[in-house]
């Protein structure tokens, strides 16, 4: 008998759940704990860059240097992640809201991310001039010579001008106008059919900004009605963030860091 109960004994003293058994289930859920959270993290950082559809509404001013010019652009109106930088760089791609020419934010976002209202954004690309003229500056020694058929009534008071075949040129038509300071407005845009909708950027136009800045703008055939406002627009944005070198050489970079201000 006392054989038995000190066996008894034994079995109830021992613990059901050894020490390191339990150790092990608390690190356990430690790890779990904190894989959970890292995931949720991430989780969030991650939806917010996707929700951003590889757009920018930082106001960060980037100082961009082209050629002889240094141009200074707010984060949120350069198309492109990797040109959202200052330095040298052979040319920047904004994209601008219309008729505000401000750039990306979450208060715009369907403008930039809804493709059925093309008539919201204008697209600009600015590089360094490698033509003496621009394209107004190219109808009557170019262009001239590349159209056929009279002359069409466009929208806008513009007047239509259709190109020769084999001129690299087909399917696109050249719109021209008298400006209000005397010279030629030119623009060529793919006109939409009945089985070709009018997209964000089918009328394409370059202007000289600046010291040596070639600035190409696109923007929706829908769009044509305002070419005045759009092209008087397009310049004074681009003029009013540029800086020129006044002789030989190329734009220096400031010494002070960037700042921000309203794009």
């Amino acid at each position: 008998m006392q054989v038995g109960t000190s066996n008894l004994d034994e079995r109830e003293e021992t613990p059901l759940l050894s020490a390191g058994f339990l150790l092990a289930c608390v690190i356990t859920i430690a790890v779990l704990a904190l894989t959970s959270l890292g995931i949720n993290i991430y989780g969030r950082m991650y939806g917010a860059q996707l929700a951003l559809a590889g757009h920018s509404d930082s106001l960060d001013v980037q100082d961009i240097a082209i050629g002889r010019d240094l141009v200074h652009l707010s984060s949120n109106t350069i198309r492109f992640e990797a040109q959202r930088r200052s330095g040298p760089a052979e040319r920047v791609d904004l994209q601008l809201h219309w008729p505000s020419m401000e750039g990306y934010s979450q208060a715009r976002r369907l403008a930039f991310d809804d493709l059925s209202q093309p008539r919201s954004l204008l697209f600009l690309q600015i590089s360094q001039s490698t033509m003496s003229r621009d394209m107004s500056g190219r109808v009557e020694p170019i262009y001239r010579h590349l159209m056929t058929g009279p002359t069409e009534a466009g929208p806008g008071g513009l007047e239509l001008h259709r190109f020769k075949a084999g001129t690299g040129f087909e399917g696109e038509v050249l719109l021209t106008a008298k400006a209000a300071d005397g010279s030629i407005y030119a623009v060529r845009c793919l006109i939409p059919t009945e089985d070709k909708l009018a997209s964000s950027s089918d009328c394409q136009r370059d202007i000289h900004v600046g010291s040596d800045l070639s600035v190409l703008y696109r923007f929706s055939s829908r769009l044509l009605p305002e070419w005045e406002r759009i092209d008087a627009a397009v310049r004074a944005y681009v003029q009013q963030r540029t800086d020129t070198v006044s002789s030989g050489g190329t734009a220096k970079m400031p010494p002070t860091a960037s700042t921000k201000h309203s794009s």
